[in-house]
């Protein structure tokens, strides 16, 4: 048993071990190819992939040169016609005796005085083929073979002869024609020539060209391909005495002289291609870097603050580089900024919630368990009145809040449209100054305004894009402010006209003014700061709030501020909205 448990406790530790070997291998490579993916990244290969596909192309394109190559070839042949018509015109004039016989030739109808001396044009075609460096054969009339300039005669009969190609001086040059044999060189091979078959005893039926010569006396050239693959240019002249065809000359060479300017023409695309690859390679890696990296590095950076908690991680900020990567960094940290802040809006505004909604659930709670114990029907009356009134203040905070909370996703989602802002001023005015009590406020519209730089008649119609609803909420919210805090039978101004660009609406009154400081803060949620005689909690403090969201939501301005008369006193306060024009 002690030697099993042994045992088993070594192939545990083996197993472990290979576990943790496997684990560190599979942690190694996922290693490699996040560093693979940073470096070549989807997007660098997109921009490779166009960057070389133009030169690619290109290079591909002008490495079958057909049109030059053919060029090329009918110099060649031009050259060979050119040594075909002066070895022909030597042979006619050197090598050509009376005929002893009365034989009627092959290829003619008239009878032959005139033949070619064999050992003669030997010599000749010998010589000026050595010269020329090319291959010649001579054909009688009857289209036998007489000489050719790579047979010669020996003790033990005739021994064909074959020019080695020149060695390269350079085992690089060597193996790059190698290599451009196998690859470039067969695959611009045309498979659709005659294939030339090198015979040791030829005669004039196995060449059409020769036959033209033997027969019409017309110069004929072909192309043909050998088994390596290389061409064979051959030209046949007829060869003359005094206009009398007594024989034809084939004269023939590889294509290796073409072959090596195919060969320096590709190799010089070739090397151009290298250099502009290379280039297309390093500026594709710099747009990489400087298109690709940021914006990866902007979507992990978005990544790592959509996970995390805090604001510990940000967004790199790119702005610097004035193009469209630095105007997405710019809205990405703008719009992480807008995020973080309406986190915190939604908490302080859940943390004011529950504050507020705490005061009358408090009180309410206390005049509930209060009632049960007072035998008092007066005390009863008046723990019902503050029960009455909790619950209103309950049912008023709820509706407000309720009101604040979908205002956002309300303003997001409307469609705005033209409106006027004279006709809504005029009706909430003449709304207000429905009222049959003798002590209330009046509302007057005003048709000059005192604020500097302001046009009350405007351009035309004052008109702005907005929600008709939400507007008339933000002036209703200013007016009944204006109505709380003025005295008995005072005026409420309202004005409008045009300021610059903007519509600008003020809401005057004759009240205390605003405590010293507090311009911003009444704008608050849950701010109140109510005249004194007023029953607590008939204001929930988020009418300003909801107005200046309002406001701002419609791209405009709201802000307050003292009328402060001449000696000093404060008159009132006002109200200022702009909201932009419509154009």
């Amino acid at each position: 048993m002690e030697f099993l448990a042994v045992n088993a406790d070594r192939d545990f530790r083996l197993d472990d071990l290979r576990i943790r070997s496997d684990a560190s291998s599979l942690d190694a490579g996922a290693g490699k190819r996040g560093r693979l993916r940073r470096l070549f990244s989807p997007l660098t290969l997109r921009i490779l992939a166009v960057n070389l596909s133009a030169p690619v192309l290109l290079v591909l394109g002008i490495l079958f040169l057909d049109q030059y190559e053919d060029t090329l070839i009918a110099a060649e042949l031009d050259d060979l016609r050119t040594h075909g018509e002066v070895i022909a015109a030597s042979i006619g004039e050197g090598a050509v005796i009376v005929s002893d016989t009365d034989a009627i030739p092959l290829f003619t109808t008239e009878g032959a005085t005139r033949v070619i001396d064999p050992d003669s044009a030997r010599q000749l075609l010998r010589r000026q083929a050595s010269f020329a460096r090319l291959r010649a054969q001579l054909f009688d009339r009857d289209g036998k073979l007489l000489a050719d300039s790579r047979l010669l005669q020996g003790p033990g009969g005739e021994v064909q002869v074959q020019d080695l190609p020149p060695l390269e001086s350079s085992a690089v040059l060597r193996f790059a024609r190698d290599i451009y044999g196998k690859t470039i060189g067969r695959l611009t091979v045309d498979r659709s020539l005659e294939p030339y078959n090198d015979q040791m005893r030829p005669s004039a039926p196995d060449y059409k060209e020769v036959v033209m010569a033997l027969q019409a006396g017309e110069t004929g050239n072909s192309v043909r391909l050998r088994a390596d693959g290389q061409k064979v240019l051959s030209v046949a002249v007829s060869v003359q005495f005094y206009k009398q065809i007594v024989g034809a000359l084939l004269v023939s060479r590889d294509s290796s002289n073409v072959d090596k300017r195919m060969f320096a023409v590709r190799g010089s695309i070739l090397g151009m291609f290298a250099w502009v690859l290379a280039l297309s390679v390093l500026t594709s890696l710099f747009l990489a870097s400087t298109i690709a990296r940021p914006v990866r590095q902007l979507a992990i950076s978005a990544k790592r603050v959509r996970d995390s908690k805090n604001r510990q991680h940000t967004i790199p900020d790119f702005t610097k580089r004035n193009d469209e990567i630095g105007e997405l960094s710019e809205a990405l940290r703008d719009m992480t900024e807008s995020l973080w802040r309406r986190m915190d809006a939604t908490e302080h505004f859940a943390a004011d919630v529950a504050h507020e909604i705490k005061n009358p659930l408090t009180s309410l709670r206390s005049a509930v368990e209060t009632v049960g114990r007072v035998k008092d029907p007066e005390q009863q009356k008046r723990l019902m009145s503050i029960i009455m009134d909790d619950v209103a203040r309950l049912d008023r905070l709820i509706s407000e809040i309720s009101d604040a909370s979908r205002l956002d996703a309300e303003m997001s989602r409307a469609e705005m449209s033209p409106m006027k802002i004279k006709p809504l001023v005029q009706a909430l005015a003449e709304v207000q100054n429905a009222n049959d009590s003798a002590t209330a406020p009046r509302v007057q519209v005003l048709e000059d305004t005192p604020q500097k730089g302001v046009n009350p008649k405007g351009a035309g119609e004052l008109v702005v894009f907005g929600l008709e609803s939400r507007i008339g909420q933000v002036l209703r919210n200013l007016i009944g402010n204006a109505v709380s805090f003025s005295p008995p039978q005072g005026v409420i101004s309202i004005g409008a006209g045009r300021q610059g660009r903007y519509v600008i609406v003020t809401v005057e009154d004759q009240g205390p003014g605003i405590p010293e400081g507090k311009e911003a803060a009444i704008f608050g949620r849950f701010y109140s700061e109510r005249p004194e005689g007023e029953k607590f909690g008939t204001h929930s403090g988020l009418g300003l709030s909801i107005s200046k969201t309002i406001v701002e939501g419609h791209r405009g301005q709201i802000y307050a501020e003292n009328i402060v008369g001449d000696d000093g006193t404060v008159r009132g306060a006002r109200f200022v909205v702009l909201l932009p024009a419509a154009t």
